[in-house]
This record gives C-alpha cells, structure tokens and sequence, in this order.
C-alpha cells in the first residue's frame, strides 16, 4: 500500500472504533491525528481544549506565527508545507549557542532558558510543549508573570514526575491551551495537533480561494 493509501486507512478504522466520539469539526480532526499517531483511543477520553484553542491556533497560523517547540523531535514532525504557506516558521531553541550561553551565564539549564528565549521572540506565536514539564511549568511561569503572551499553548509532556501536574496548572490558566489529563503525551502526539491545525488552516484557505 502507498502511504496515502495507509493513512486513509488508518483514519477510517479509527472513524470506526471511536463510534459515538461528540467531538465537533473543529476539536475531531485534532484528536484524530492524536490518536493515529499513537494508536491510543483513550485521548478521546483525556484531550482538553480550552479558551477556543482550535480557532486560536488555527488564526495564529493563518498570520504567519512562530513556532516553538521543547525537543527537535516535535519539530521534525510538524509539517512545514502547511505552516510554510502562511510564512510561519518551526523552531526549537536547544541547541542553539545562544541558548547554552544564557543558560551558563544565568546558571540555570538549557530547557529553561530556551523557554525564556522563545518567550522574548514569540510574539503570539504557539509553544509546544511535548517532552519536558519543567518547559512547561517554566512558561506557565512567565504567562502568569506577563513575560509570555502565546496565541497557543500545546502542553504534552509526558513522564511520571510533574507530567500531570504541569498540565493541570496550564489548564488552570485563562488562555487558549490543548492537553490531556495525566501522565501521556509525547513530541509526536504534540506535533500532530499543530498537523491537524496547520491542515485545517490550509483546507480553509483553499477552499476560499477556489469558491
């Protein structure tokens, strides 16, 4: 089978499987490639949106927003054709020699002070966060300080220690966020929901052009 032909499938079997699953149009397709990516129905069960997440995401892209992640996985795995039209980028600020020197100089580590750097160029962009709570419960931290103003916040992390935890205080913000309940999560399933967003931001403009 061609991939094309794979994924049709997959996404038909997973149609199949979740039954009755209430999501709307706009909160399926997210939850959709969650599960594709991991073949783990129970995001049907954990996802949260809240503060109109989708259709803030999806606006933030249709501008042209940064994007930030915590590992190069998530990176690598965000289509960038989609985010690419709109002329948003895709970045993750851990190797970057700016960062390691910040990190030095204010003796803190690599992962906190990319979240602080991407904090001062991200402009309304969209943070994802898809390995480390310690990412997340940073820039939980400068949101509540008003150093930090995304358009999104996609918090995954996974993990055993301060994974739910770090969840559960980005849920108690009153901004637009996509997670899940508990300890699941990873940069793939991170970077499939900035997938779903891009597609359907990219669908939505097509369709427009082409009415």
């Amino acid at each position: 089978m061609k991939p094309q032909e794979i994924e049709d499938l997959s996404f038909q079997i997973i149609e199949k499987e979740a039954e009755d699953h209430g999501f709307d149009e706009n909160h399926w397709p997210v939850v959709q490639r969650m599960v594709h990516t991991s073949a783990d129905f129970d995001y049907i069960n954990t996802i949260r949106f809240g503060n109109n997440a989708v259709e803030k995401g999806i606006a933030a892209i249709e501008k042209g927003c940064s994007i930030f992640t915590d590992t190069n996985m998530a990176r690598v795995g965000i289509r960038k054709a989609e985010i690419g039209y709109f002329g948003g980028t895709v970045s993750c600020l851990m190797a970057d020699p700016a960062v390691a020197a910040r990190a030095a100089a204010e003796g803190t580590t690599r992962a906190l002070a990319a979240v602080d750097m991407a904090a001062d160029l991200m402009d309304q962009g969209i943070y994802v966060v898809g390995n480390a709570p310690t990412a997340l419960l940073r820039l939980i931290q400068l949101i509540q300080e008003g150093r930090a103003d995304p358009a999104l916040v996609i918090g995954l992390p996974v993990g055993f220690v301060n994974a739910a935890e770090s969840k559960q205080e980005l849920m108690a913000l009153d901004i637009p966020y996509i997670t899940n309940a508990g300890r699941k999560g990873g940069s793939n399933v991170a970077a499939a929901v900035v997938n779903a967003l891009a597609i359907m931001a990219y669908m939505k403009k097509t369709q427009s052009e082409n009415a």
